[in-house]
């Protein structure tokens, strides 16, 4: 059964979306969203109804934005998160939000096909904040090869 890769990120916003702080974040967004839908081994994104991810509140704070996707490998998001416009924003993430008091990315395997959900999504983050880093929930730092490796 071949797997791909389920991420989900989270970040408290320093104000409201339509905050003037927000500017540079928001004004960002739709190209990357763009770079990564174009990316070599993108796989799906989550959307609401905005047309990204803007509206979807998964944890009790309207300052928390929301996004997952699936990837066929953590090489590929590596190469989109780290390697492409994608990272100048991640440099500039302080100038729009919090700084994380807890992980803000969580990655998990999925079976190829397979679209997680808002809720599992929610769970993963539960099982990396509670047990740290597992097969189950795993992060860049400290990975976790797909289950039939």
């Amino acid at each position: 059964m071949p797997y791909q890769l389920a991420t989900s990120n989270i970040a408290r916003m320093l104000g409201q979306y339509e905050d003037p702080v927000m500017e540079g974040f928001v004004a960002r967004l739709e190209p990357l969203n763009a770079l990564a839908d174009q990316s070599p081994g993108f796989v799906w994104r989550y959307t609401d109804e905005s047309g990204n991810a803007t509206e979807t509140r998964v944890f009790d704070d309207d300052l928390i934005l929301f996004n997952m996707s699936v990837w066929e490998s953590i090489e590929a998001l590596e190469q989109y998160a780290y390697h492409t416009d994608h990272r100048e924003a991640l440099q500039k993430r302080a100038q729009w939000f919090e700084r994380p008091t807890r992980a803000s990315l969580v990655m998990w395997w999925v079976e190829a096909g397979h679209i997680p959900s808002v809720e599992e999504a929610r769970e993963r983050f539960g099982l990396l904040w509670r047990d740290g880093p597992t097969a189950a929930a795993f992060t860049f730092r400290e990975r976790f090869p797909p289950p039939d490796k």
